[in-house]
């Protein structure tokens, strides 16, 4: 779910390259960082969701300017996430991301390295860059159920789901992709990209004012200054476990699910954090949201209970490759406002009663008569989101994939894509010509004007270990 804000992703790849030198990095570490896809650097995810430095096309950085919440990307313009001090300390090599400076890799772990000990182990992901919502009122609920194409009315105080915000022309069209998670039946806590701040900032005023004009009762709360972190890897339960104070039991909280934790700091123990299951990695984990004022505290806890051998801080580098394994979108890349969740292959986030013409949402006509393909007489879609395995050079993000052994016949483009430190091979996804989107279908990616061979294969590429209930 991140997606690039005050600086192209070129800058980011240019700038850590740089440092990487400068620190005498490995050839080996400065080349991964130099080859990591062509999509921005997260997010989160989540789903969201969370990343990875990238060359932008021409077209996509003028878009991610217009949707930027600032629209200069010099040192003086850049925010600072309540972390930033403690990633200095801890030797981050640090970009303009999101309009803020972020972390890209740190000293001595190179971007392939910490993926692995993510996989392994946990790492810890500043994601304070993403913005914090809450929605709150009697008509919080359908104001919501009318932007996005979520039940939540079914959905369970303190569940969350993956949605998105979609556009108000009816076309269906992504304006972002978001997490919604229910806190009371009136109170939502909403996750968006922080590359979408001011875009989605303007959405919302519209949308409330809408909604005011309409007699719904809703407000809205920014969580500025607010931290976010992400524990993720199979030694995220054990290492939060080990920080939280008595009566929150982590065994009894699943995928998807978020409650209200304390964490023991010196002497004391901190404000409520609020901890949801999930991530963008695809491994089991939490995003952890912590008060201004004790997200150091609480961050450094984390460190020190884990301890190196068990948890390191980890960058928008690792991020990204870890969650494109994942089959995550990242959004300005992957999803923008020309596609729509059947496109994109998110057809499984609107759920069975809301799919009819009239169920209330943005766009529902125009996404409901795509959910039926062609082949069974529906309206369907020319498009799909699909991943790749790639044969020979990387595919980055604009690549062409064309028929086998016919370059001239156009079938779609990449939008991101990377070697998987874990599987050790080429992967990417696209938007596929339908019926050549089927697992297994034979194409070829133009990579610098060569073709290069690639098949259409599922996602994720690297299986999730998401803790579900039985």
């Amino acid at each position: 779910m991140q997606s690039l804000k005050s600086a192209s992703v070129a800058n980011a790849v240019r700038s850590a390259t740089r440092i990487s030198q400068r620190s005498s990095l490995s050839r080996k570490s400065t080349r991964a960082l130099s080859t990591l896809n062509s999509s921005a650097v997260r997010p989160q995810t989540t789903p969201r969701n969370l990343s990875r430095p990238t060359i932008l096309s021409s077209k996509l950085q003028q878009q991610q300017s217009r949707h930027a919440s600032s629209s200069s990307s010099s040192e003086a313009t850049l925010q600072k996430t309540p972390l930033y001090d403690v990633h200095l300390a801890h030797g981050a090599q640090m970009v303009p991301f999101g309009g803020f400076h972020m972390p890209v890799q740190y000293k001595g772990l190179s971007v392939s390295a910490s993926h692995a000990f993510t996989r392994t182990h946990a790492s810890i992901f500043d994601v304070s860059h993403m913005v914090q919502r809450i929605f709150s009122g009697p008509g919080a609920r359908q104001f919501l159920e009318r932007v996005t194409p979520s039940d939540l009315a079914s959905l369970g105080v303190h569940r969350s789901t993956l949605s998105v915000l979609l556009k108000a022309d009816g076309s269906g069209g992504i304006v972002d992709d978001t997490i919604v998670t229910k806190l009371a039946e009136d109170k939502f806590y909403v996750v968006t990209n922080a590359g979408c701040r001011e875009k989605d900032n303007e959405y919302f005023e519209q949308e409330l004012a809408k909604a005011k004009e309409s007699g719904l009762e809703v407000k809205q709360e920014q969580l500025d200054g607010w931290g976010l972190v992400a524990l993720q890897g199979p030694e995220a339960e054990a290492v939060l476990a080990d920080a939280l104070a008595e009566g929150t039991n982590l065994k009894e909280l699943y995928f998807g699910q978020s409650v209200y934790g304390h964490v023991k700091l010196d002497g004391k123990t901190s404000q409520p954090v609020l901890i949801s299951r999930g991530g963008y990695t695809g491994e089991d984990g939490f995003e952890i949201s912590i008060a201004p004022t004790e997200t150091v505290e609480v961050t450094e806890k984390l460190l020190a209970v884990g301890g190196p051998e068990r948890v390191q801080f980890a960058g928008l580098g690792a991020r990204d490759s870890l969650r494109l394994e994942a089959g995550m979108c990242l959004y300005g890349h992957d999803l923008d406002e020309s596609v729509t969740p059947v496109e994109a292959a998110l057809s499984w986030i609107i759920p069975p009663n809301r799919r009819s013409a009239d169920a209330g949402y943005y766009g529902a006509e125009t996404i409901v008569s795509q959910l039926t393909p062609k082949s069974k007489g529906g309206k369907g879609v020319t498009r799909r989101r699909v991943g790749f395995l790639v044969t020979g050079a990387p595919a980055r993000e604009g690549a062409e994939i064309v028929a086998k052994g016919d370059p001239a016949t156009k079938l779609g483009r990449i939008t991101s894509g990377c070697p998987s430190p874990t599987l050790g091979k080429n992967i990417a996804m696209g938007y596929i010509k339908d019926g050549q989107h089927k697992s297994g279908t034979e194409v070829e990616v133009l990579v610098r004007g060569k073709p290069r061979a690639a098949v259409v294969t599922k996602m994720p590429f690297v299986p999730s270990k998401y803790y579900k209930s039985a």
